[in-house]
C-alpha cells in the first residue's frame, strides 16, 4: 500500500525554522501537484502551499515570504521550508499528492511554535 511518510516537525521558538519532508513509500503514478495543508486546534484544515510538476508555486497569504515549497520529482518528495515561524503557525501539517486516480495524504506532523 502507498504511504506518504512525513518528517521534520517539532517544537521551535518564534523566529525559528523547520523543514518538513514528505515522501511516498510506494509507487504513485501521475502526480501532477503536491501540497501542504495544516490544521490548528479549533480550526479547519487550510491549504498552505502547492507546487506543480514544473515548479510553479502558490501560497496562502499568511505564509508568503516565509515558507518555501519545493519538490524532487525523481524521488517523489515534497518539502516545506518554514522560516520566521510564528505562534500562529502552530498546527499539524499534512502533505498531499494529487493524481488522476485519487489523492494521497500524509499522516501529519506536529509543528509547535512557542517560547
Amino acid at each position: 500500500q502507498v504511504r506518504l511518510v512525513e518528517s521534520g516537525g517539532g517544537l521551535v521558538q518564534p523566529g525559528g525554522s523547520l523543514r518538513l519532508s514528505c515522501a511516498a513509500s510506494g509507487n504513485i503514478f501521475g502526480t501532477s501537484l503536491m501540497g501542504w495543508y495544516r490544521q490548528a486546534p479549533s480550526k479547519e484544515r487550510e491549504l498552505v502551499a502547492t507546487i506543480t510538476r514544473g515548479g510553479t508555486t502558490n501560497y496562502v497569504d499568511s505564509v508568503k515570504g516565509r515558507f518555501t515549497i519545493s519538490r524532487d520529482n525523481a524521488k517523489n518528495t515534497v518539502y516545506l521550508q518554514m522560516n520566521s515561524l510564528k505562534p500562529e503557525d502552530t498546527a499539524v501539517y499534512y502533505c498531499k499528492f494529487y493524481t488522476l486516480g485519487r489523492d494521497y495524504w500524509g499522516q501529519g506532523t506536529q509543528v509547535t511554535v512557542s517560547s
